[in-house]
């Protein structure tokens, strides 16, 4: 079954190459099924490659799927022509009284900063608030997830040695989790950040349950008891290129910077990386939607 984005979105294109099943606004309305509703808090400066690659695991399940971009209104990054801006994304103004099945809230560049000197933070507290009444369940990712475990539970991001940049391994804790349904039982992931969150800190919470962690990456995935939130502390939906195209923008920037961990074959940037994420990345996406919006969502969005 298809993905339902607006007719002229730049990731359609893309997405149809890759032979991804892409419905346009006009066929989907005139099919008899309700799709999910999956709302998109787009946080990241380089928008239309977010969406893209978000969109590209969204889009590999059985299930029809409506997709509305969200950016905020307090700070407009410069990175995004604004045609693209007022074309595809909306506010938080004009979508607060209604309700979706599923949300996802991306990372953002501003982890160095403490929350609250983020220019948007006001705004984001106020859509997570309104995620707890209004959308059914809401998946955040890395510097997302360390916004939301500190704005619902007060868990503080911890300043990491190093950055942690590369692919790393993972072990599933609970493999009878959903979530990890079809996975190995141990799992490669992108991770580019530099901070994360302390295992102790999570384990005060008895709401959290911690579901998969790296030895060398730390937590990787959390969620609630009531399966609500979700917290992916990597990116499992990156390119193959996206650490490249990191790696050699800080080494023009003059930054010190080491290659991407376990990345590139031998540790060489003149070799193109090997994917080992791909799958996995899928899965997770996947299984999200299917086991934590598509089965348990109600029908009528007005009851959530």
């Amino acid at each position: 079954m298809p993905i339902k984005i607006p007719d002229s979105l730049p990731a359609r294109a893309v997405l149809e190459s890759e032979n991804i099943f892409v419905m346009t606004e006009y066929r989907a309305i005139h099919q008899d099924i309700r799709p999910l509703n999956l709302l998109i808090l787009n946080l990241m400066p380089t928008k239309i490659v977010t969406e893209t690659q978000l969109l590209r695991k969204l889009s590999n399940t059985p299930l029809q799927i409506s997709v509305e971009l969200l950016q905020t209104a307090s700070y407009v990054g410069h990175y995004t022509d604004s045609s693209h801006l007022d074309s595809f994304y909306t506010t938080f103004d004009k979508i607060r009284d209604r309700r979706f099945d599923g949300m996802i809230i991306t990372g953002a560049p501003v982890e160095n900063l403490e929350f609250d000197q983020v220019d948007y933070w006001d705004e984001l507290c106020q859509i997570m608030e309104w995620t707890k009444t209004h959308v059914h369940s809401t998946m955040h990712i890395c510097w997302g997830a360390q916004a939301a475990l500190f704005y619902h539970y007060g868990i503080p991001k911890r300043t990491l040695p190093k950055k942690l940049f590369g692919i790393f391994e993972h072990r599933v804790l609970k493999p009878s989790s959903p979530l990890f349904r079809g996975f190995d039982d141990v799992f490669y992931a992108p991770n580019s950040r530099y901070t994360g969150v302390w295992e102790e800190d999570i384990r005060k919470v008895p709401e959290l349950e911690i579901l998969a962690v790296g030895d060398e990456s730390g937590i990787f995935a959390i969620k609630t008891e009531d399966s609500r939130k979700f917290f992916i502390m990597g990116h499992p939906e990156y390119d193959p290129d996206t650490l490249a195209l990191e790696y050699f923008r800080d080494l023009e920037q003059g930054k010190d910077i080491a290659p991407p961990a376990h990345y590139f074959p031998n540790d060489d940037p003149s070799q193109p990386p090997v994917v080992r994420w791909r799958s996995a990345g899928q899965l997770l996406y996947t299984n999200w939607l299917n086991y934590y919006v598509y089965q348990t969502t109600p029908y009528d969005l007005e009851t959530i």
